[in-house]
């Protein structure tokens, strides 16, 4: 099983780079994650629905090889660290890739959103698509830890 991360966005700082390379880098041999860069589409006088219409014609190509997808999006479920590793677990034990997406400015395309398996949000704050990245990495890594009684995760 593979993890793979199809985020809407480029030219990411550097920081957010070496953060997720290092979260990248600590994952099981057997449970590879990686990220792979979406190009937004350019905005100009394109609405809404044609912004995300044109990221979702990029999108699905990268994850035309994945049995699970897992929309990253504000109304989303609301996960614990512990929740999220249950259903890192499941999904282990289901096997098949799993793909993750984070949208864009103006989020994810409603049919890519409709088809995913799932849909869940990192946090009620809203954050910026480079620490949603970030942040989406080091939970799957935390998630793996936890699975693995690995002492990275402190619970109480």
């Amino acid at each position: 099983m593979r993890l793979l991360i199809a985020a809407v966005g480029h030219k990411m700082p550097d920081w957010v780079a070496k953060g997720c390379a290092e979260y990248i880098k600590r994952m099981p041999r057997e449970l590879p994650l990686s990220v792979q860069e979406i190009k937004p589409e350019p905005r100009g006088s394109k609405t809404r629905e044609q912004l995300t219409g044109a990221e979702k014609s990029r999108i699905q190509p990268v994850i035309a090889g994945c049995s699970r997808i897992v929309a990253l999006d504000e109304r989303g479920k609301d996960l614990s660290t512990q929740q999220l590793a249950q259903r890192l677990e499941h999904w282990m034990q289901e096997g098949g890739d799993t793909a993750f997406l984070i949208g864009g400015a103006d989020g994810l395309d409603p049919e890519l959103k409709d088809a995913a398996h799932e849909m869940i949000r990192l946090s009620s704050l809203t954050l910026p698509h480079a620490m949603a990245r970030l942040v989406l990495c080091e939970q799957l890594y935390r998630a793996i830890s936890v699975i693995r009684n690995h002492p990275y995760h402190r619970e109480g």
